[in-house]
């Protein structure tokens, strides 16, 4: 029995933005449902899962999807993503590698 999986409205918000754009994009394109599917290597059926904004489909397949019919989802350039990435790697270079809850707080009372 799996439980159902509870999501902000914030969540939901977005996804339904993201998967009416994937169905923009397709339709400028003028391509069917199964058309895009096929472009995608995805079942018709996921793709309408995809642009109802289903939060049960996997990441990368609603990223492809949105890629595929020129969906924005960060920066138009591939180059201006990298870069991004670059920066945000060097900032995590800078923290800790992991963070841990101190089980017992700290007694520096000498």
């Amino acid at each position: 029995m799996t439980k159902d999986r509870t999501y902000s409205r914030y969540t939901h918000d977005a996804a339904i933005l993201l998967a009416r754009q994937v169905r923009l994009g397709r339709k400028r394109r003028k391509w069917t449902e199964q058309e895009l599917a096929e472009r995608a290597g995805i079942s018709r059926a996921t793709l309408q899962k995809i642009e109802k904004g289903d939060l049960n489909v996997a990441i990368g397949l609603v990223f492809e999807v949105a890629a595929l019919v020129g969906v924005t989802l960060f920066d138009d350039e591939r180059s201006a993503l990298v870069a991004h990435i670059a920066r945000i790697e060097d900032r995590l270079a800078l923290l800790p590698a992991s963070v841990r809850k101190r089980s017992k707080p700290v007694d520096d009372e000498f």
